[in-house]
């Protein structure tokens, strides 16, 4: 059963992990053919992500970020319908996770080659990841902890708030474009990676 159970979950993120890479080498291929305005959307994504973190902080809420859809299931749809849900997730939770995706799609945009950004969504992916395959080894503590720091999410969204704010005023400001210059000049190992 518990096999089952971490395949599934496998699954699952797999398949939430296709339509977020996917996402990821869109927003490169459409950067590429608009690299010409570069200063103007890396200040459009800047207010974008500010208005995120301000949602996120409470400041400001955007009423379809709060929205979401459901899909109820009658019976198990097997192995391969995990893959499937996890598919349907992906679209089903955007709204959800929507400040941060859009926060890592403007960056995935700015990226030179596609695979970079598929690259960067992968990562995001796997991050998302994460939680649902320790949830699949350890199904009771997990259920446990989640139950205990619920009372911390509003915290945790604050927190991530005021650090979407920070990555907005970094685009806007153009600090992002100057400290990956700053790092690459200092470490050029990095301008090796990928």
């Amino acid at each position: 059963m518990r096999r089952e159970t971490v395949v599934a979950a496998l699954l699952f993120v797999l398949g939430f992990s296709t339509v977020f890479v996917a996402f990821g080498a869109s927003a490169s291929a459409i950067g590429n053919l608009v690299r010409l305005h570069a200063d103007a959307l890396g200040k459009i994504a800047g207010v974008v992500i500010i208005v995120m973190g301000l949602h996120f902080l409470g400041v400001t809420r955007i009423g379809w970020l709060m929205r979401q859809k459901r899909l109820d299931v009658v019976k198990p749809v097997g192995l391969w319908g995990a893959y499937v849900m996890g598919l349907a997730f992906a679209f089903g939770w955007t709204p959800c996770i929507g400040p941060i995706l859009a926060a890592i799609l403007a960056v995935a945009a700015s990226e030179t080659t596609v695979a970079r950004g598929a690259g960067l969504l992968a990562v995001y992916s796997l991050g998302l990841g994460i939680p649902f395959m320790l949830a699949a080894f350890a199904v009771e503590p997990f259920a446990a902890f989640i139950a205990r720091f619920r009372r911390h999410l509003d915290k945790v969204e604050k927190i991530m708030g005021g650090l979407l704010v920070l990555t907005g005023i970094a685009f806007l400001t153009g600090f992002i474009g100057d400290a990956s210059y700053w790092l690459l000049e200092t470490f050029p190992v990095l301008g090796k990676i990928g």
